[in-house]
């Protein structure tokens, strides 16, 4: 680091505080992702898209520490629990609630920020949990319920096209292949991903295609998403056949949908996921466990397939079924409900949301 650097961090603090000071309390919208370009970031990126659309203001990469009294809204509520803003700030503050049950195997922090939700609701203006039951469990401690928002993690249809030959070519797919897809993070940490992480079902996901290339022998998988070493090496291991690709940028994801047969979710909890909208709006059957916002959103059969969480030998009956091409008339459905939560038709939800929390 450079002698000028903290001075000239300093300098430009100051000039922002400078700005700040100049806008009337509560006009803006300030944002606080993770940083880490992946799932909570890319929602971010959306809702302002959103509320610039309603009419508010938002502060694009406005830290809050350089400014005051205005409405702070962050994408993770383990963030917002382990950095939040200076006391003295004065600011309105909104966070996500989208994962994390309380006694979850392997993973205390779950039960560490529940706890400081419990006793720091009274700190915090809205809550968004993208569906029912962290919901329940957000109101369980003790939260004003007017307070708390359901809106699902959304879509941007214009992302996704149809299936193609092309995009299969393009990522060194064979077009006869049945390509199933798992676009996730499902190792712990942002490296390689060699150890599991447990409430994603990596290792339900490797059983999963292990019984199902025994029945459908031209499988091929597609993966997304960083940290997917663990799966990787199992594939490798197995010598099941797949691609791992990352988009530079969110709205080439389609790009990886057009190549798909099927979309599948093994995991044993979820926030979203955020896949299982993609799907639908890219026409991809969609085979998830019922977790997450899939539970409010599949109507199992109609568009797309729940099962129960580890329950492999459903997974693989439900993918061997599309296989044999029993899927038309639930890719339609899905297409519907995915344009049925597209931001655009969120607007109203998050209206109701930004209502009182930010002046537009």
């Amino acid at each position: 680091m450079s002698a000028l650097a903290d001075p000239a961090r300093r300098a430009a603090r100051r000039a922002a505080l400078a700005v700040g000071a100049r806008w009337p309390a509560y006009s803006r919208l300030l944002l606080v992702g993770e940083g880490a370009g992946w799932v909570i970031d890319e929602e971010m990126r959306a809702v302002a898209g959103v509320a610039e659309r309603l009419g508010i203001r938002v502060a694009k990469r406005w830290p809050p520490s350089a400014a005051k009294r205005q409405s702070v809204f962050y994408g993770s509520h383990f963030t917002f629990f382990d950095r939040p803003p200076p006391p003295d700030a004065g600011h309105r503050l909104a966070t996500t609630y989208f994962h994390g049950l309380p006694g979850t195997r392997g993973a205390p922090e779950f039960d560490s920020a529940f706890e400081a939700l419990r006793r720091r609701h009274h700190e915090v203006d809205r809550v968004q949990v993208s569906h029912r039951e962290l919901e329940q469990l957000v109101l369980s401690s003790g939260i004003d319920p007017a307070k708390v928002f359901r809106i699902p993690i959304g879509i941007e249809p214009r992302f996704f096209g149809p299936r193609s030959v092309a995009a299969r070519e393009a990522l060194g797919l064979p077009a006869g292949a049945f390509v199933v897809g798992s676009f996730q993070k499902d190792g712990v940490g942002w490296d390689e991903g060699l150890e599991p992480k447990w409430i994603k079902g990596p290792d339900v996901l490797v059983g999963v295609l292990t019984r199902l290339r025994e029945r459908v022998p031209d499988l091929h998988v597609l993966l997304s998403g960083p940290a997917r070493g663990y799966v990787r090496a199992r594939l490798g291991e197995l010598g099941i056949p797949y691609v791992h690709r990352f988009v530079e940028h969110y709205a080439d994801v389609g790009k990886l949908y057009a190549a798909l047969d099927a979309y599948v979710v093994t995991s044993r909890q979820e926030g979203g996921p955020k896949g299982v909208l993609e799907a639908m709006a890219a026409g991809v059957p969609l085979v998830s466990t019922r977790v997450g916002q899939a539970v409010d959103l599949v109507v199992d059969g109609e568009n797309g397939w729940l099962v129960e969480v580890e329950d492999v030998d459903a997974l693989v009956g439900r993918l061997e079924a599309i296989a044999a091409g029993a899927a038309d008339r639930v890719v339609a459905a899905g297409i519907e409900t995915a344009q049925a939560n597209s931001y655009e038709a969120q607007a109203p939800l998050w209206r109701a949301f930004f209502d009182g929390f930010v002046r537009s």
